[in-house]
Formats: C-alpha cells, sequence, structure tokens
C-alpha cells in the first residue's frame, strides 16, 4: 500500500479549514462595502460552506476513502446551506429558526456517537478504532489471556460499557449544542438592519463553540474510558499497566 493511501489526515489541518477558517469569514467578511474584503453576507456565507465542503471532496478524490466524521460534518454543512436559504427566503420573522439550527447541531454528534453502537459488531468497531486499538494497547496479549482465563464474555462486557459511556459524551455534546444555538439565535430579528450579517457572525459562533462543545465532553469522557479500560483489564487478565499497553 503506498504512503499516500495509508498517510493519516491532519488533525490541525482539520480544525482549521472546518472550524477556524469558517468562523473567520462569517464573522469579519460578512459587512456590505466596497474593500475587496467585505464580501457581504450571501458570499461570505457562500465561502464559509464551501471551505469544508471543498475540502472533504478533495480528501475524498485524493484517498478515495470516506472518512466518518468528515462525512458527517459535510452533511451538518449542507443542512446550514438549507437553513440559510429557508432563513433568508424572505425578510419575515422565523422565530423557530433556533429549534430547526439547535436540531440541526444537536443530530452531528448523535450520528457520530451512534455509529460506535452500530459499528460494535462490525469487524472494524469505531471503538476499537478510536480509543482501544493496538497503537495503545497490546491486543493480542490481552485477547490471550482473556482466552486462557475464559472471561470472554466479561472482556465483551467492559468493552461495551466502555463504548456505552462514549456514546454517552456525544448526547452530551447534542444536549449543549442545541442549547447554543438556541441562545445565540433565539433573539436574532430579520426586521433590523443588516441582521443578514448578525446571522452569518452568529453561526460563526456556533460553528466554534460547537466544536468546543463536541470536542471538550469528548477529551474528557474518553479520559475516564482509558481509566476504566485499564483498571477492568488489570482484574481480567491479572496483566499489570506495562504489560497491558504497547512500549512509548
Amino acid at each position: 500500500m503506498s504512503k499516500t493511501a495509508t498517510k493519516e489526515e491532519n488533525p490541525l489541518i482539520n480544525i482549521m479549514i472546518n472550524v477556524l477558517l469558517p468562523t473567520i469569514v462569517l464573522s469579519k467578511l460578512s459587512k456590505e462595502g466596497e474593500a475587496l474584503y467585505q464580501l457581504g453576507p450571501k458570499w461570505a456565507m457562500i465561502v464559509a460552506l464551501a471551505l469544508p465542503l471543498g475540502y472533504g471532496i478533495w480528501h475524498w478524490l485524493k484517498h478515495r476513502k470516506l472518512n466518518i466524521f468528515s462525512t458527517v460534518g459535510m452533511g451538518a454543512i449542507l443542512l446550514t446551506g438549507l437553513i440559510t436559504i429557508y432563513l433568508w427566503s424572505n425578510d419575515s420573522a422565523k422565530p423557530h429558526v433556533a429549534w430547526i439550527f439547535g436540531i440541526k447541531e444537536a443530530i452531528q454528534p448523535l450520528i457520530l456517537g451512534s455509529l460506535f453502537l452500530i459499528t460494535r459488531r462490525s469487524t472494524s468497531p469505531l471503538f476499537r478504532t478510536f480509543i482501544y486499538n493496538d497503537a495503545i494497547f497490546d491486543i493480542k496479549r490481552i485477547e490471550k489471556s482473556v482466552a486462557e482465563n475464559n472471561l470472554i464474555s466479561q472482556y465483551e462486557g467492559l468493552i461495551w460499557k466502555c463504548t456505552l459511556y462514549f456514546f454517552g459524551s456525544f448526547c452530551l455534546s447534542a444536549v449543549l449544542n442545541l442549547g447554543l444555538a438556541h441562545y445565540f439565535l433565539n433573539d436574532l430579528a430579520p426586521d433590523l438592519p443588516n441582521w443578514k450579517e448578525e446571522y452569518n457572525g452568529i453561526v460563526g459562533s456556533i460553528t466554534l463553540w460547537g466544536f468546543a462543545a463536541i470536542g471538550i465532553p469528548m477529551m474528557v469522557v474518553a479520559g475516564y474510558i482509558l481509566y476504566m479500560m485499564i483498571n477492568g483489564l488489570e482484574k481480567l487478565t491479572g496483566l499489570d499497566k506495562e504489560s497491558l499497553l504497547l512500549p512509548r
């Protein structure tokens, strides 16, 4: 297999293109004016949506491989565009847009979290990809010890419990995202001048804070899950921490 095909996606580039640049565009370039950088709300929104969407298409064309997180993110981007078209279709007030946008923001982490449950019995469970993988744990040694002690059901129960905890972190993120969207969009008034610029700035804020709402609970819960896995595996296998983890 070529190096290009196996090269991992740079998370910093991902964050920059999917979160930071769209936030900057929406926050700083949405004003109407004669300056080159004053794109206006319509073009600022188009550019902000095109950045992550274009990156996702480029990544797929280069690697010919769908990234689950990027795919769900692209779906969220398209929904943002559709909601924006709906909101901008006329200047009449749409008080329920906060709930529509909030549900859209909540759906993304719920889908991601559900995939950890759905793929549990597949050949490539997401939990094993992101948490319990052979880059961290000596899985061959662990599973050999589990089989020798006839503790397979307890071993699978531990993995399932940790998977549920990880799913729970995404549920928390969904609630936080719903609350953020409602908080930022609840007071939006389409009858005021320059409300579309205000809307773009709000979407940028929701994008930035939404990333934190998903990332922070996931990191905290991931750390706790690692602790649970190590303690649980020590009890099941009798191996110490150094034997469970691969040398760094």
